[in-house]
């Protein structure tokens, strides 16, 4: 394994319930390579996209250590955590979240733009084009169907480059073929700017598309697959 972007070491994650403490993950201890595409697999509430908001600084964990390209997540407040994601990392969810009253390019833009990027509204074109919406630029979500839509987040994720692609079940609200669409453009975008992936998903054909699949089992790692 070359050097690793992502260290988890020891890591927990317990929250409070209205029950008491539930323990979402116990113990996890992963390393991802740099240009790694990992899959996440596993049944539901098995910690799959607790893990995944871990990694990215999302959630905090309550014990153990998350190094990502070199900073130690549990080290920083939330507004170092915000800082540090900027251009580094580009999250993908299963809900688009893009903003209502903005066109697809400026949904792309914006990100860049509060980060200070001078050519924001010229890569988030370029984004588009590579994901196929050259035409929909100046379309509102609510004018795009829900493939478009997702691809328009993919676009902004990706637009700044970032080292690292955390993708949280991309293809759950889509139909199989915009599902399938999805999947080859996360791995071209992926392959083509040399990002490490690290994806979350209830298909095993797609896990089977990632270098490395690691299976969750009530919070733990139950099992690995080269």
């Amino acid at each position: 394994m070359t050097d690793p972007v992502l260290t988890l070491t020891h890591v927990g994650l317990t929250l409070a319930g209205n029950a008491g403490a539930v323990t979402i993950l116990k113990d996890i201890s992963l390393q991802v390579a740099q240009g790694e595409s990992l899959g996440l697999i596993g049944p539901s509430g098995s910690g799959k996209s607790s893990l995944l908001m871990l990694m990215g600084g999302l959630e905090r964990a309550t014990s153990g250590q998350i190094t990502a390209l070199g900073a130690d997540l549990g080290g920083l407040d939330e507004d170092g955590l915000a800082k540090f994601r900027r251009g580094r990392m580009g999250v993908v969810f299963q809900s688009f979240h893009l903003i209502p009253t903005m066109t697809a390019l400026e949904n792309v833009a914006l990100p860049m733009e509060i980060d200070g990027i001078p050519d924001a509204f010229a890569r988030a074109e370029a984004e588009l084009q590579a994901v196929g919406l050259g035409g929909r630029l100046q379309h509102y979500p609510s004018q795009m169907s829900g493939g478009e839509q997702q691809r328009v987040a993919l676009a902004r994720a990706m637009a700044p480059r970032p080292a690292i692609l955390l993708a949280d079940e991309p293809t759950g609200n889509l139909d199989q073929v915009n599902g399938a669409a999805i999947m080859d453009l996360i791995f071209a975008l992926r392959d083509r700017h040399g990002a490490t992936l690290v994806l979350v998903t209830h298909a095993p054909e797609l896990a089977a598309r990632c270098d490395r699949v690691v299976r969750l089992v009530d919070g733990q790692i139950a099992g690995a697959a080269a």
